[in-house]
């Protein structure tokens, strides 16, 4: 006789819902845009009422920042348990670039949903607020390697953090309106041993392993 499988806590049941609903606005936003966007085709698309989105998220820009959250948590998996400094930076941004090889829905959504942000009021206050918290970690990041003295004495973070940002999400908006002219692959050795030649205190050093 099979055991019975456990019976899921109501947390458990929560969470497995959200995703279900943040796969969904993915999704939606891929195939018809951001302006197709709603409470009921995400409910629609994920097999749930409109009433249940509402209850999970609230509002369209509830679903829309757990969305953004998801989607951009999900580009370097395992960057927040390494150390801040200069190899932490590095590996971002070889993650980062390298995601892009892929290309998964839930990137796709994140880099469409970033390029409306600029004329969509609706959104511009959620993603000015996930930029400022990535030019954060960026900062951090070199303010570390300043301390640590792995990063030169005459970088400023507040720059190598625009910069950086700069330069990543521009490089998925290439990749995701041309994508045969964006080869991930040999483009984040380049850039990120770039990156290590501008910021390293000795530039000589070798890439780690």
């Amino acid at each position: 006789m099979t055991a019975a499988r456990p019976r899921r806590t109501q947390q458990e049941r929560r969470e497995h819902t959200e995703a279900a609903l943040v796969a969904a606005a993915a999704e939606v936003v891929v195939e018809s845009g951001v302006r197709a966007l709603t409470l009921a085709r995400v409910g629609e698309r994920a097999g749930y009422s409109r009433g249940i989105v509402t209850h999970q998220f609230g509002s369209k820009q509830g679903l829309v920042e757990a969305l953004t959250r998801a989607t951009q948590g999900g580009f370097v998996p395992g960057i927040a348990e390494m150390a801040p400094g200069l190899e932490r930076l590095l590996a971002l941004v070889d993650g980062y670039i390298g995601a892009l090889a892929e290309m998964r829905v839930a990137n796709r959504a994140f880099l469409l949903l970033w390029a409306e942000a600029a004329t969509a009021e609706e959104l511009a206050a959620t993603f000015r607020e996930r930029d400022r918290g990535f030019r954060r970690d960026l900062r951090e990041d070199v303010e570390a390697g300043l301390a640590a003295g792995t990063i030169r004495p005459d970088v400023r973070p507040d720059d190598v953090a625009v910069a950086l940002v700069g330069q990543l999400r521009g490089i998925g908006m290439q990749r995701l309106l041309d994508p045969d002219a964006v080869d991930p692959n040999p483009l984040r050795q380049q850039v990120t041993e770039h990156w290590r030649r501008a910021l390293a205190a000795d530039a000589r050093q070798p890439p780690a392993p």
